[in-house]
């Protein structure tokens, strides 16, 4: 979804909609195979007519695409990770859901990105979809947390490090900032991004550790088959 119609979506009247019985869940699972489209598989299949899996470190996210396709396709995937969790809280809310269900939409589309039906319920980091959820919820703090993220890319040129730090940030300043008076569904979903987001980068962890962690700007040669068994 482009820009300009998503802005258009996001300013459209929210209507509360009354599904018949039996259906009145249906947009959560909207909301979970929303989250669970593979953007980087099909980017690396449009642009090179590759598996991003069998690259670099055989993640399906912004970090990998972006070190074995470039920054165009990378790009690319970022905005779309980042829209479709986005997309899928403004769609709940668009139909008058109440605030549970609407971060209840926003966790299903950061499991289905993490455990997508199409991949055999593997998946990615959910680092960008849970940008895109946390934007729809507290555009400020996902703000905060972006700029965050940038800085550390920059200091550190570590995205897994940059990712960690983001993502335990937003909770702890959902539970610190007072001000933004942040719900307690909004902390919930907020930690279980954060802990789902650390625990998938499990091996990252081990590769700082080793001193073995790409870093950005390191490209990955794409005539080498052979990404790697973590599926980052």
């Amino acid at each position: 979804m482009e820009y300009p119609a998503l802005v258009a979506f996001y300013f459209l009247p929210h209507h509360p909609i009354v599904f018949p019985q039996g259906l009145a869940y249906l947009p959560l699972i909207l909301c979970y195979f929303l989250g669970a489209i593979p953007f980087g598989v099909i980017v690396g299949k449009v642009t090179r007519g590759i598996d991003i899996r069998d690259f670099g470190s055989g993640n399906i996210g912004f970090s990998n695409v972006l070190r074995t396709l470039g920054f165009g396709p990378g790009l690319a995937v970022f905005v779309l990770d980042t829209g479709k969790g986005l997309v899928a809280i403004e769609l709940c809310r668009w139909l008058g859901m109440s605030d549970i269900m609407v971060v209840t939409g926003g966790i299903l589309s950061i499991m289905g990105h993490s455990f997508s039906v199409f991949l055999r319920f593997q998946g990615g980091r959910a680092v960008a979809t849970s940008l895109g959820v946390m934007t729809g919820l507290t555009p400020i703090i996902a703000g905060i947390a972006f700029v965050l993220w940038l800085a550390l890319v920059g200091l550190t040129r570590y995205i897994s490090i940059a990712s960690i730090v983001a993502a335990v940030s937003v909770p702890t300043m959902m539970f610190l900032w007072k001000a933004q008076k942040a719900p307690l569904a909004y902390q919930s979903i907020a930690v279980i991004a954060a802990t789902l987001i650390v625990v998938k980068h499990r091996p990252n962890i081990v590769r700082l550790l080793n001193g073995t962690e790409t870093k950005i700007g390191q490209k990955v040669d794409i005539d080498q088959q052979g990404g790697s068994e973590d599926n980052e």
